[in-house]
């Protein structure tokens, strides 16, 4: 009888979501989509000037699957950690990855473990030297395993003095 109620209750948020014109949209850190809030992403580690770095809504996912990553801020050295904090949908999770887009354009990509606490280190801008920029942007994907892919965190990081 439960199973009934579920699957109605599907169907009808299903139908909602169609008719609201809210979707969810498969894409991947590897890959650029107009929109994306930039102009042009170089995937390699070329260095070109790509103009402001900006960021995009990122999607809802059910409450019965919710997951949090969290994206710390910059460091005096330009370290920016990614870390993942579980939650009930944790158990779904099949992969994480992480995109850091630095302010001169170069992008790194990353897979963060599935268990909780597990993190990654990202390379971000300082404020001098070679890797000079103010801003850079962290995006994170996490794919569940019923292959749906979720756009968590799309965030920017700014360069701390002190």
């Amino acid at each position: 009888m439960q199973f009934r109620v579920m699957l109605v209750i599907i169907i009808v948020l299903c139908g909602a979501l169609s008719s609201a014109g809210c979707t969810f949209s498969k894409t991947s850190p590897s890959t650029s989509t107009p929109g994306s809030g930039m102009g042009s992403v170089p995937t390699t580690g070329s260095a070109s000037s790509v103009g402001v770095l900006t960021t995009v809504t990122t999607s809802t996912i059910p409450s019965y699957n919710t997951v949090k990553v969290d994206v710390l801020e910059k460091d005096y050295l330009g370290k920016i950690m990614v870390i993942f904090q579980g939650g009930e949908g944790m158990i779904h999770v099949k992969k994480i990855e992480v995109k850091l887009t630095r302010a001169d354009g170069t992008v790194q990509n990353a897979t963060i473990g599935i268990k909780k606490g597990d993190q990654v280190e990202l390379d971000g801008t300082r404020g001098e030297g070679p890797l000079r920029g103010p801003i850079d942007r962290v995006e994170v994907w996490v794919t569940m395993d019923n292959s749906q892919t979720y756009k968590t965190n799309d965030e920017l990081r700014e360069y701390r003095t002190r």
